[in-house]
């Protein structure tokens, strides 16, 4: 019995740290400055397949004018979901050349889809609200170094 019990706990710490960075937010991603109309977004970049996985999960608070750009390899219909995710976000599903195709806001801890209405290859997950308060709507364009003109 004491070897089963020894077993165990031996598995439960090699699993712990892993378990425990999963819950950790992601703070340190390399950032770009974006613009959207007159505004500044200082982003965040999800640009790896384990950095998109973990977005803005297990963050409980995110600054007004700070997002996460979410950077994939082509256009394609990209979908997004909030599991693990704390604070309520809006997603702008953007073209190559920056122009915003379509928004979803998206509910904490939930595992509804929100997708884009056509292939893109970027998504910039905000504070839901920023873009209404920012007048900023379909069609408008984010600038930054990444968009193509």
């Amino acid at each position: 019995m004491k070897k089963i019990i020894i077993k165990v706990t031996l598995a439960s710490l090699v699993f712990l740290p892993i378990l425990l960075f999963a819950q950790t937010p992601q703070t340190q991603l390399p950032r770009a400055t974006l613009t959207a109309g007159m505004f500044q977004i200082n982003a965040q970049l999800a640009q790896t397949p384990q950095e998109r996985q973990i977005g803005l999960m297990f963050r409980s608070e995110m600054p007004q004018a700070e997002g996460m750009l979410f950077v994939f390899e082509s256009p394609s219909q990209q979908c997004f979901w909030m599991k693990n995710t704390l604070l309520p976000l809006t997603a702008a599903f953007i073209a190559n050349d920056g122009t915003i195709i379509n928004f979803a806001d998206m509910q904490p801890q939930t595992t509804q889809t929100h997708c884009s209405l056509q292939p893109v290859r970027y998504v910039l997950e905000m504070n839901q609200g920023w873009f209404h308060k920012k007048n900023i709507k379909v069609g408008s364009k984010i600038k930054g170094i990444m968009f193509q003109p």
